[in-house]
């Protein structure tokens, strides 16, 4: 109960950052829904029977699934790449709130 409920608020919360229009707080809300979805993989793909992968012995009936922990460490490796993508769009963009139009040299016939 308490795994679902950190999901939950994981999920919220990412989900709050990613509807602001900061670029700083849409890469810290996809990495916040990052965790949760990987938090959830886990929960879902390693039941509570199940024992340590490495044990005293090894049947097929008590070793945990490696898939979600594959799963999973491919997840951090694809958010960490999108999070240093974000940040740095974040760096390159930090000026382009600004409420001036540009010129463009074009004239309009009113």
């Amino acid at each position: 109960m308490i795994i679902a409920l950190t999901i939950g608020v994981l999920v919220a919360g990412g989900t709050y950052l990613l509807m602001h229009r900061s670029l700083i707080r849409i890469a810290f809300g996809v990495g916040v829904l990052s965790h949760a979805v990987n938090l959830f993989i886990l929960t879902a793909g390693v039941p509570v029977y199940r024992d340590e992968p490495i044990g005293d012995e090894m049947t097929a009936s008590i070793a945990a699934d490696p898939l979600p922990q594959a799963f999973v460490l491919t997840a951090i490796v694809i958010t960490l790449a999108l999070t240093v993508f974000l940040l740095a769009m974040a760096v390159i963009g930090r000026n382009d709130n600004t409420h001036r139009i540009p010129e463009t040299g074009e004239e309009h016939d009113r």
